[in-house]
């Protein structure tokens, strides 16, 4: 009753910092979901802020943007790749690559009927597990 005093009373900014009206849009776009109760929708929110929080610090801990003290793309990519808890991301955060490289690896994947990274990203990647 308290969560729901606040809402109503326009503090829901400070409890969350995703806009509401944009979590119910892609609540609603599944098929299943005909309404949506305002505290599962705050909870979603609530839940979906703290879990891009969680990704992002677990990434810039485990990434090099350490080291520049910054977060990078490719910080988030390694963990979606890496990290088990995260590898559901992994089609969504995929590894940049040059867009010539990936044209060789779709002619490759034609040829041999899998897609191969170079050997020397694997040993990159080997390094950094090490570190």
């Amino acid at each position: 009753a308290e969560m729901a005093a606040a809402r109503l009373s326009g503090s829901e900014n400070r409890l969350v910092s995703l806009p509401l009206s944009r979590i119910r849009v892609i609540m609603k776009s599944s098929p299943e979901v005909s309404s949506i109760n305002q505290d599962a929708l705050f909870l979603t929110a609530k839940a979906t802020e703290l879990f891009v929080q969680y990704l992002a610090t677990y990434s810039y801990k485990h990434g090099r943007g350490k080291e520049k003290n910054a977060l990078t793309y490719t910080d988030l990519s390694h963990t979606a790749e890496e990290c088990e808890t995260f590898q559901f991301l992994a089609d969504i955060l995929p590894k940049k690559i040059l867009a010539s490289k990936y044209l060789k690896m779709l002619e490759k994947e034609k040829q041999d009927g899998e897609v191969r990274e170079d050997d020397d990203e694997a040993e990159e990647e080997e390094d950094e597990n090490e570190a």
